[in-house]
């Protein structure tokens, strides 16, 4: 495709809207770095961001909402995180907050995971695109995958070009660095990426002390660890099911659910972690999955899916005393 670079004003924020609630990744400047964002509601279209960028697997995406209070439908604002919200939203803080149920965001945007990341944009552009959709919106750095992030509509369209068909260029960027990360805890928070909030402003605006981060557990963007693993064992290339398995199917393989019936990758990442947890739930002894093409976007969905099915750590045996 071809990618237009067009001005951040009236016209493009009108088209970037346009593109977006057609489920098109769009490059928009924030005060951090420039994000591709997409409708955080649809699957298929954040799935479209994991494919330009050509992530070799699913992290959690952060969601940019219009304010506090949307961030609230999203996951419960409690004392602490209402303190960081009060003192740096709009802003470059990112925070990571337990999920509701049922608050709409699609399963692919948070990796499975049970927590969420929300951030309420500073940039003009990108918050008057926000109000033009009316509805959040997930957007990682909009470069390729391992790339540096871009601070100028430039830089995207040397990343990205052919790959997204849309750019806003709303000039350089303001900080230059991604968003700080904090996830919020009942005894204290944990700096998940550093940014341009420093740790000990986040420590004494929540009232709490930072905390060491888990080794091996991702919940943002930027941290390189294991995902979400269904708790039922997990079998991949099945091209039939097995005894008491819940198959998830792919193409020609059918099965319990599916991930896309016409074998296309972008909707079997889409439906990937929504798929998962229905297995899960569904009382059968196990789960296997059919066969992903490793086309475009199915490297990442089998990456995931590897992932899921490594075998988990076993806890030590207790001490005899």
């Amino acid at each position: 495709m071809a990618t237009r670079i067009l001005p951040a004003d009236d016209a493009g924020i009108a088209a970037a809207a346009t593109a977006i609630l057609g489920g098109e990744p769009v490059a928009l400047p924030t005060e951090t770095v420039y994000g591709l964002a997409a409708d955080a509601t649809c699957g298929e279209a954040v799935a479209r961001v994991y494919a330009a960028k050509g992530r070799p697997a699913f992290n959690p995406l952060i969601v940019h909402v219009a304010d506090k209070h949307a961030a609230d439908r999203i996951a419960p604002i409690g004392q602490a995180a209402a303190a960081l919200a009060d003192a740096f939203w709009p802003g470059p803080l990112t925070l990571v907050l337990p999920a509701r149920e049922g608050n709409g965001i699609a399963g692919i945007v948070t990796a499975g995971l049970p927590t969420i990341a929300l951030r309420v944009p500073a940039h003009p552009v990108m918050r008057a695109v926000i109000a033009a959709v009316a509805r959040p919106l997930a957007a990682p750095s909009a470069n390729a995958s391992g790339a540096i992030s871009a601070t100028r509509a430039a830089h995207v369209a040397a990343s990205l070009d052919g790959r997204i068909g849309l750019v806003l260029d709303g000039g350089a960027t303001t900080h230059g660095v991604e968003s700080t990360i904090a996830a919020v805890a009942p005894n204290g928070l944990r700096l998940l990426r550093p940014g341009p909030i420093a740790p000990e402003a986040l420590a004494d605006t929540a009232g709490l002390p930072i905390l060491a981060t888990a080794g091996g557990v991702i919940e943002a963007p930027g941290q390189l660890a294991s995902h979400y693993a269904p708790r039922l064992p997990l079998r991949l290339d099945a091209t039939e099911r097995r005894g008491d398995e819940w198959l998830i199917g792919f193409g020609a393989v059918a099965g319990d659910d599916t991930l896309s019936t016409v074998g296309d990758p972008v909707e079997a990442a889409a439906r990937l972690f929504d798929a998962l947890h229905r297995a899960d739930a569904s009382g059968r002894a196990a789960i296997a999955v059919a066969p992903v093409s490793a086309d475009g976007l199915g490297v990442a969905v089998a990456d995931r899916l590897a992932r899921a099915a490594a075998p988990r750590p076993q806890p030590a045996p207790a001490e005899r005393t």
